[in-house]
């Protein structure tokens, strides 16, 4: 059996990891039932869901030709993982505004090219509709800046 599409191989492999990964955590929980579900039950269905999407990925990887696998993205991965831990910080110690500011500029950050005044226009446009989404459409209790 050859791979012939990498990328859609491995990439199925990592889906039917994570997957596999969430039904095995989940056992420690209550299943529940369909009509009274238990903390187990939406992890172990996830768990399932990603198995079966993992393994057809793989399946196609196996029959279908593509691309090599491409070198890692190690800066992508870093400052993706940064802008993720900084916002989960911010938006409870300075705020939602300064929190979406970091994550959406870190994230910009992470690919090839980086245009101050494109990024700064889209953090203007994106906090404003996660504002409108979140705050007040949803009415999360997230305060804006540190002193409100």
């Amino acid at each position: 059996m050859k791979i012939k599409g990498q990328e859609d191989f491995w990439a199925g492999v990592m889906f039917m990891s994570f997957g596999a990964l969430a039904i095995f955590l989940a056992q420690d929980y209550p299943f529940g039932s369909t009509s009274r579900m238990g903390p187990g039950y939406f992890p172990t269905w996830l768990g399932i869901c990603m198995l079966v999407l993992g393994v057809a990925i793989a399946a196609s990887g196996l029959r279908v030709a593509g691309p090599p696998v491409k070198k890692f993205a190690i800066k992508a991965m870093l400052l993706m993982g940064l802008g993720f831990v900084v916002f989960g910080w911010s938006i409870d110690h300075i705020g939602f505004v300064p929190a979406m500011a970091a994550l959406i500029f870190l994230g910009a950050a992470s690919g090839h090219e980086f245009r101050f005044k494109e990024v700064s226009i889209m953090t203007v446009a994106l906090i404003i509709g996660c504002w409108a989404l979140f705050i007040k459409g949803l009415e999360l209790p997230f305060p804006l800046f540190w002193w409100r």
